[in-house]
């Protein structure tokens, strides 16, 4: 919450929300919490009733181990030990959703991740605005996301406001795909 956050890199799942509402044509709820992501547990398990409904959350965060440009998508994973991660699933009872997290960190010239460290520079980094390029790299990340299909019958999509700790495997659009039939197979 606060206006302080608007168009920060901590804040890229609002910015990808407003593009997927715009750009899809996908039926689904979509909800912006009021909630610091601590309390991202509070939000969300008021519109997700039941072990199932779980299954059709998804969840869009930007992700500080990613490179800006990237994403990533995952189901039913742990927290990574991501404390937003944790409230959500503490409050569900389950790990079994969706996340999309979107990459945020910039990368060398020659391509090498380039990660912010020290809790301060962390701090300042994802609170801070993104430049005209990142924001056009949001957009192309955007687009990729707004071409998943999930398969999801009714889906709450949840936007959450945090940074993810996880290990830097990237897909592309083609990747995703297999990976989700795999999943609705298994």
């Amino acid at each position: 919450p606060g206006e302080e956050y608007q168009e920060t890199r901590h804040n890229v799942g609002q910015m990808s929300i407003a593009y997927l509402k715009d750009h899809t044509e996908v039926k689904v709820k979509y909800v912006i919490p009021d909630t610091y992501m601590n309390d991202s547990g509070v939000a969300v398990k008021p519109l997700v009733k039941s072990l199932k409904a779980a299954e059709n959350l998804v969840i869009i965060h930007d992700d500080l181990d990613l490179p800006l440009g990237t994403f990533k998508l995952s189901f039913n994973r742990g927290p990574g030990g991501h404390n937003g991660v944790k409230s959500i699933q503490k409050a569900l009872k389950t790990q079994a959703f969706w996340r999309i997290r979107i990459g945020i960190s910039p990368t060398t010239p020659s391509g090498k991740l380039k990660k912010v460290s020290g809790e301060e520079k962390v701090h300042d980094f994802i609170l801070g605005k993104f430049k005209p390029a990142e924001k056009k790299e949001l957009t192309k990340v955007s687009g990729q996301i707004s071409q998943i299909n999930l398969g999801i019958k009714s889906s709450e999509i949840l936007i959450e406001k945090m940074v993810l700790e996880v290990e830097s495997l990237q897909y592309d659009l083609s990747e995703i795909e297999n990976k989700i039939e795999t999943n609705k197979k298994a």
